[in-house]
């Protein structure tokens, strides 16, 4: 009988130990900026109800939905029409009552709904945690990833889209990732769909606008005539999807054209208050007029942004959110919130190699020993390190050969190997071998610490 070879979904990874390394610091980056602005950290459910998933993405989010079949009988309650029927999301209704979580903004609405009253408004807290999704795996997209998402409930201020921009702003910059911010406003978009007399294809024209740089301008006006937009409707939507020049003169123009929109000078006169308070970005930020960020419930302020130096989709994107809480039953609460796409940044920071070498260190030093008498030698002074903070290991089969000890810390990158024989033990020292110059000199066992540091 042959063993048939392990293998793991589609569209997931297994992650080393060295990738672990790198993922942690992309993790602790961002928990450190998130912490400098006030923000806490809560967890959520892997799965939650569907009922709290399905409605919230639209119909093609919906569709990526992975669904949980129900445990023991999944099938009771299921009819032969039901089967044969061919209506896979009336027949998930019927096996399905749970799912992975699709991003974390849900959850977390349904979080604040649940914890009224035990949080404080305005609640700014921070999740980073895996989700999932039913798409098909390809570079830079995954059926399992993490994201790292802030988000603000509570509070009605365009001061928190001001701050969400220096996070991201402060957190690529701690990477040394060259980024473009790009911003827009739903009001706009709303705006755009009045003018052009197409106000009900809203969701469609936003959904379509927002795959421009992936399909092309011609591809886009090709699904927008496919969902029932006219010719002419389309020649006037044409100018502001090709709008140019700096943030100023797009919004002044924009002006201009949305002049009988209530709803689109507002988003405008938004965007505008933005800008007026972020300075001294390190990032550029543009105002992009195609940018949609086809979820249903962003109601402001959207942002994406992009890595400059290599070619991937977007990396960290968000926006406000005003009525989402209101569907579980909790209206009148204006949310804002962005996500860092971890797994993405991973694959920048690998593709730009940014990673600092020192992020990548695990164990500093490594006791290695020729016998059990020198073993017991090496365990104190092992202690006494990591209570100096130094991460520090004891090469653990006493008598093993010094090749195999050494190969051992080669393996795992260690820069610091302390070799302990019988002539060190009579002098109280160890020999301290430094293995990225190979340098080797005599240290005694209470300075070990400060040689090291």
């Amino acid at each position: 009988m042959s063993l048939v070879k392990p293998s793991i979904p589609k569209g997931t990874r297994d992650f080393s130990t060295i990738e672990m390394a790198k993922r942690n610091y992309i993790f602790n980056t961002i928990k450190d900026v998130y912490a400098l602005y006030g923000f806490q950290q809560i967890e959520t459910p892997a799965m939650e109800n569907l009922s709290t998933l399905m409605g919230k993405y639209g119909e093609e989010g919906d569709k990526l939905l992975f669904k949980i079949l129900n445990s023991g009988n999944f099938m009771n309650g299921v009819a032969e029409d039901d089967l044969a029927d061919g209506g896979t999301n009336r027949l998930a209704a019927k096996l399905c009552e749970k799912g992975l979580r699709y991003d974390l903004t849900v959850p977390f609405a349904r979080y604040v709904t649940m914890h009224r009253d035990e949080i404080p408004f305005p609640f700014k807290r921070y999740q980073i945690q895996p989700v999932w999704r039913a798409d098909r795996p390809q570079k830079g997209r995954y059926r399992e990833f993490f994201q790292c998402d802030a988000d603000v409930v509570g509070s009605d201020s365009l001061l928190n889209e001001v701050e969400l921009i220096q996070i991201i702003d402060e957190v690529f910059h701690r990477f040394g990732i060259r980024v473009a911010i790009k911003m827009n406003n739903r009001k706009i978009l709303s705006g755009m769909a009045e003018i052009i007399g197409a106000p009900e294809l809203l969701v469609d024209i936003t959904v379509a606008i927002d795959k421009l740089d992936k399909i092309g301008l011609e591809n886009v006006n090709a699904e927008l005539r496919e969902k029932g937009l006219g010719e002419e409707a389309l020649a006037r939507l044409q100018p502001i999807l090709l709008l140019e020049g700096s943030n100023e003169a797009k919004l002044q123009t924009l002006k201009e054209v949305l002049a009988t929109s209530e709803t689109g000078l507002k988003g405008i006169g938004e965007l505008s208050y933005i800008l007026s308070k972020v300075n001294g970005l390190r990032a550029r930020l543009d105002v992009d007029l195609t940018l949609a960020r086809g979820l249903n419930y962003y109601t402001g302020a959207i942002f994406e942004v992009k890595a400059l130096d290599t070619e991937m989709g977007s990396i960290t994107g968000g926006g406000r959110y005003d009525n989402l809480t209101g569907v579980f039953g909790m209206p009148g609460v204006s949310g804002v919130g962005i996500s860092f796409g971890a797994d993405r940044i991973f694959d920048v920071l690998n593709t730009l190699d940014l990673y600092p070498a020192d992020a990548l260190l695990s164990t500093q030093v490594l006791f290695v020993t020729f016998g059990q008498a020198e073993l017991d030698y090496a365990l104190p002074l092992a202690n006494a390190l990591r209570l100096a903070g130094i991460r520090t290991e004891v090469y653990p089969e006493a008598g093993a050969k010094m090749k195999k000890q050494m190969s051992y810390a080669n393996q795992k990158n260690i820069p610091w190997v302390a070799v302990i024989g019988g002539d060190e033990m009579a002098a109280g020292e160890v020999s301290l071998k430094n293995m990225i110059t190979g340098e080797q000199t005599k240290v005694k066992a209470g300075e070990l610490a400060s040689k090291i540091q």
